[in-house]
């Protein structure tokens, strides 16, 4: 079951980055992600009511708000890039990263102990994310240097690496919750996120008047990816850190389907190679 809620988990963050990679090109970057936290903040408390849990201790609840303050931060610093049109360097920056890191902690410091299967599908997926992604495709920057002296492409990879650390946190914070206390960590988490976001938000205040559908859609969006948080909190509660944190983070590979099947966009001969990947990774994990 762990497997089968690890992969739910990547197919709503996936459906979530397509859906806030289409609105952050109509509505402000810092928009989107702060309604988004507030939209999962809502979704958070609604499922801690409807599902009880056996006790809430508070060092859960600081995991929680650990793995917030990572989400918020990942999802600031990859909204950010994507708003500079810099697709191409983050996603893969970040998403393969924030595996690598994630993985390396789990083996290093909380002992998991994958089997070779399963090793063999986590070296078989970080390359796949990189293509399927777009990893290498039109990230380099153009021209002179950028603010500060910097290329585009130095940004983008600087908020991909950041937005990666900030996955790592938010994959390692939430698997250390105890199961009795049900989804609060979760609730703590999008309220962690909220709180650290909210001076970022103050910045952009013109920003926010936008028709309430637009806002409406970045609260939805934010509720989505407190669905998949939820998914996989439970994945993690179900088997090692390493290979629900592998499994949950092949959603990059769901906006390339669904940009195929919805915008007609074309798929490179790499990221067909990385989509491939991908597939015979999850079954290697399974198989592990």
């Amino acid at each position: 079951m762990g497997p089968l809620l690890a992969l739910a988990s990547a197919a709503c963050y996936g459906v979530v980055d397509f859906a806030g990679g289409l609105l952050s090109r109509r509505v402000h970057f810092a928009v989107v992600t702060f309604l988004g936290q507030i939209g999962g903040l809502l979704l958070a408390l609604v499922a801690v009511l409807a599902l009880p849990a056996e006790a809430v201790r508070s060092t859960d609840v600081l995991w929680g708000a650990l793995s917030g303050a990572g989400s918020g931060t990942a999802m600031h610093f990859l909204n950010r890039g994507l708003s500079r049109g810099a697709m191409s360097v983050v996603i893969p920056v970040s998403a393969v990263t924030g595996v690598a890191l994630s993985v390396l902690c789990g083996v290093f410091f909380l002992g998991d102990r994958p089997t070779p299967l399963a090793w063999l599908g986590i070296c078989v997926t970080v390359p796949a994310l990189w293509l399927v992604s777009g990893g290498g495709i039109g990230a380099r920057g153009g021209g002179g240097g950028g603010r500060g002296g910097r290329t585009p492409a130095r940004q983008a990879s600087l908020d991909g690496l950041i937005a990666s650390l900030g996955v790592a946190v938010q994959y390692i914070g939430l698997a250390q919750a105890d199961p009795v206390s049900g989804l609060w960590p979760v609730a703590a988490g999008r309220l962690a996120a909220v709180v650290l976001l909210l001076p970022t938000a103050l910045r952009y205040v013109p920003e926010f008047r936008q028709p309430r559908k637009r806002l409406g859609q970045a609260a939805v969006i934010g509720a989505g990816a407190a669905l998949g948080l939820i998914l996989y909190l439970w994945a993690a509660q179900q088997q090692m850190l390493a290979v629900a944190v592998v499994l949950a983070s092949l959603y990059p590979a769901i906006p390339t389907v669904l940009g195929l099947a919805l915008l007609r966009e074309k798929v490179t001969p790499a990221q067909v190679t990385g989509l491939l990947s991908a597939g015979a990774a999850v079954i290697l994990l399974n198989l592990g």
